[in-house]
């Protein structure tokens, strides 16, 4: 098979794939529209929904169709990333029309606001004060969408390897069973039954169905969109910050785990290394935020306690939720939320962040790393950790892989951070800020508003998108792309041997591990 023969077959999948994630994104669109039985008075908002979801739904239709004789076509992890990274940012950029057209935003707004909403975040540049129950509706159902991802989404309409490629490509390699298509759905189960529990929860504890609906999926899916501009804050009840912590933990919970939850498996979930650092870290958080931050900010002995537990859950969580504002918090406690935003939630989770897993592995190698000097160098010393059922030996591919990971976490981080402070913001809003954005957070200092420069805006954007989809899934994706056009147009007549091609890239595309 020549080159551009084997280019084309092989983006014809890639292709078909897409438009699967399309056309069930416009039906997603479409949602809101239901609304209107209840709210008459919505129907004028009906076009802002209806275009874009109809347009998705064309789109879609479109690319299954003329692409139908490679919608078998097995997919490798690296054209899965491909996928993910086109269907993202298409979805994001239609799910800005309904702010562009109900809101009056400008295209950059209308985009932050999308990607924060897609990728869980939570910071936002719309006025709630003027935002309406479809707007309102709109953030907490792209956040629910985001937080399942739509890999996962679409994994529950495709069988086989090419499901597993997608799901790898957006960080989610581990599967509940071994069968693709039911593993996707037993997470869509458990990630709606989150949502119904917390839905019925927060109604029971003071809040009004609409707010209870929004608040529950903004909670389980880590994102942190409020209808109100105080967020939690907003009811000062502690039955609803009551039912939002355990709600934000099982969000930060990765599925596997959650699903060894559900059956009843404690031993598999205590000997799980991000459980057992959850488990250490978060008291010890609450307990420092309370005792240096919170005890001389607020009067009664209830409210710091409360504050200090709900601010560290939803800082580490990656959430976003707020029960109070930072301005008269002292240096230790921003600090200390840094921290926890830069480490974040559970690896494949609906959370964001350089991920607990990673950090608990680095303190084991700590240890293991001064334990190997101290051992002859002829000793064989292996450092195992528990995933899932399995105890596996994390190998030197698997530490490349989590340091590289890494530095462009923390590079790109401080990047961000010089950004916000030439755009003139100071040093400690700025860190809080960025930290906030690429882990996928949503708490704010007050940095991101409709009148930041556009340099601050662009940058937090795209921390958004990088924080959530893994930074080497989008840097391959782009190079892959460069160089397949290259390929393609370079009018190379090559000669492919498409079994042989096949097995390499899946040769060379499984991602390592951790």
């Amino acid at each position: 098979m020549r080159e551009r023969e084997y280019l084309r077959h092989r983006y014809a999948g890639i292709l078909s794939a897409v438009g699967t994630v399309l056309m069930l994104t416009g039906l997603m669109t479409a949602t809101p529209l239901l609304m209107i039985a209840a709210r008459p008075e919505e129907a004028v908002h009906a076009w802002a929904f209806g275009m874009p979801a109809g347009l998705l739904v064309l789109l879609g239709a479109g690319l299954c169709w003329c692409f139908r004789s490679a919608s078998d076509t097995t997919l490798t992890v690296q054209e899965g990333g491909v996928i993910v990274l086109m269907s993202w940012v298409t979805v994001i950029l239609f799910s800005a029309w309904p702010f562009m057209s109900v809101m009056d935003l400008p295209f950059s707004l209308a985009v932050f606001e999308s990607v924060s909403g897609w990728t869980t975040t939570g910071l936002s540049v719309v006025d709630l004060t003027e935002a309406g129950p479809m707007i309102l509706f709109w953030r907490s159902l792209m956040q629910f969408a985001g937080g399942a991802g739509l890999a996962v989404i679409m994994m529950s309409a495709i069988v086989g390897p090419t499901g597993v490629g997608i799901s790898s490509a957006e960080g989610r390699s581990d599967q509940l069973v071994p069968q693709v298509r039911r593993s996707a759905r037993l997470v869509l189960i458990i990630y709606s039954g989150y949502a119904v529990i917390g839905t019925l929860a927060y109604w029971i504890a003071g809040m009004s169905p609409f707010d209870a609906v929004n608040h529950a999926f903004a909670a389980v899916s880590t994102g942190g969109f409020s209808t109100r501009p105080e967020s939690i804050g907003h009811w000062n009840s502690t039955a609803i910050e009551a039912v939002s912590l355990p709600l934000m933990l099982l969000g930060n919970l990765s599925f596997v785990t959650a699903w060894f939850l559900w059956r009843g498996k404690w031993r598999f979930v205590t000997r799980n290394g991000e459980v057992r650092m959850l488990a250490v870290l978060l008291p010890l958080s609450t307990g420092a935020l309370f005792f240096l931050t919170c005890r001389t900010i607020y009067p009664h002995l209830e409210k710091s306690i409360r504050v200090a537990m709900f601010e560290a859950v939803s800082a580490m969580t990656t959430t976003g939720f707020s029960t109070v504002g930072y301005g008269n918090w002292n240096a230790f406690g921003t600090a200390l939320l840094i921290v926890l935003m830069l480490i974040g939630g559970g690896t494949c989770s609906t959370a964001g962040g350089i991920k607990q897993f990673r950090i608990y592995l680095m303190w084991r190698l700590f240890f293991w790393e001064i334990h190997r000097h101290l051992l002859p160098r002829t000793a064989i010393l292996e450092l195992p950790v528990w995933e899932g059922t399995q105890r596996v030996f994390v190998d030197d591919a698997g530490i490349r892989h989590m340091g590289v990971l890494i530095f462009a976490y923390l590079a790109t981080y401080v990047l961000g951070v010089m950004i916000l402070c030439a755009c003139g913001y100071g040093l400690g809003d700025s860190a809080f800020e960025f930290a906030s954005a690429i882990g996928t957070v949503g708490l704010s200092v007050g940095v991101t508003a409709p009148h930041m420069p556009d340099a601050a805006l662009w940058a937090e954007t795209l921390a958004m998108f990088l924080g959530r989809l893994e930074f080497m899934v989008v840097i391959v994706s782009l190079l892959k792309l460069g160089r397949d056009g290259r390929r393609y147009w370079g009018g190379s007549s090559r000669k492919v041997d498409q079994d042989a091609g096949s097995k390499a890239h899946r040769r060379h595309d499984a991602p390592a591990k951790p």
